[in-house]
């Protein structure tokens, strides 16, 4: 397995005005006169981490990370139930992300991203498909409601008594959106310990989905910090209770807008959080676009899912 990049530092950092009383982080790392390139997190609401710097190779790119609306070091914090989260929509996203590249002077940039990541990358590449050179995906979602349905119930046949505990909270949600809308009223309770308690059963039951990929490490979901928890449920709850405020298989259908952009995508044949049709799906509609399904690998991917984004992302820093 090809070992990741040294860590490195941030070259430059800061808070960015967006709008609507946020600010949004954002950090340079690696070299300046380097290919751009966009991380674009995963959740929605888990923020950057230092080890995602550690992805692209410091000599050869200008790596760009942010933490979305409501998360990370972003302001103001989603685990705070008084923000509000009626100006944190996909839409918003996708202004804040094309703003951070007008601000950061990015011609075009490379764009990587896993799970909800791929997601909000998708779209803004379908939006501003010339602003865009290159995609990495991993463990490929495009929040339909039909993969949400899945997420949060349809996989509930795989661990019926961890889906049981999770649904208790909101006993009389007749569908997944009901259910997921349930637990977004939660998250804004003004009782510490009602929200506390919908934190821990959020998620418990994202790491149940996890638990057969990590062994006996703990979750990644249960084991963060308190408030980066309660935002991840909070804005997870919101986003997709809305369908991400996406119409139904739109990013599938938009595939062609990104012809002329290649692409690399890694998908776990094990995923259980999101199966593996989504990205044989997306592969067929997006010419220039390659799916490597790594087989045993789950959500969380393998050395063999590393290996992968490891070549793609050196491949395409000398494109």
């Amino acid at each position: 397995m090809a070992d990741p990049y040294p860590p490195t530092g941030p070259l430059e950092h800061g808070l960015l005005d967006v709008g609507d009383g946020n600010r949004m982080y954002w950090e340079v790392c690696g070299n300046p006169a380097g290919k751009p390139a966009l991380m674009v997190h995963g959740g929605p609401g888990s923020g950057c981490s230092v080890n995602q710097r550690r992805a692209f190779d410091p000599g050869a790119y200008r790596a760009v990370l942010f933490d979305q609306r409501g998360c990370g070091r972003s302001t103001p914090h989603a685990a705070d139930p008084a923000t509000d989260l009626a100006v944190n929509t996909t839409e918003h996203l996708l202004a804040d992300m094309e703003r951070l590249r007008e601000h950061l002077g990015i011609e075009r940039w490379l764009l990587f991203g896993g799970s909800w990541g791929c997601t909000l990358a998708l779209a803004y590449a379908q939006r501003h498909p010339d602003r865009v050179s290159e995609i990495v995906l991993v463990s490929l979602t495009t929040s339909r409601r039909s993969e949400i349905d899945w997420l949060y119930r349809g996989a509930g046949r795989f661990f019926p008594e961890a889906w049981e505990r999770f649904a208790a909270l909101v006993p009389d949600a007749a569908d997944t959106p009901t259910l997921l809308a349930g637990y977004g009223r939660l998250m804004a309770d003004p009782d510490p310990a009602v929200r506390t308690a919908a934190t821990d059963a959020w998620c418990s039951w994202e790491d149940s989905l996890l638990g057969h990929e990590s062994g006996d490490r703990p979750g990644p979901f249960g084991d963060r910090p308190p408030e980066a928890r309660a935002a991840l449920t909070r804005i997870c709850a919101h986003y997709f209770a809305h369908g991400a405020w996406l119409d139904e298989g739109a990013l599938l259908r938009g595939a062609g807008r990104l012809d002329g952009i290649p692409g690399e995508l890694v998908h776990g044949r094990l995923d259980l959080s999101g199966p593996a049709d989504t990205a044989w799906e997306l592969s067929r509609s997006w010419p220039g676009a390659r799916l490597h399904i790594v087989e045993q690998a789950g959500h969380t991917g393998t050395d063999v899912t590393r290996d992968l984004l490891r070549d793609a992302l050196d491949t395409f820093a000398h494109r």
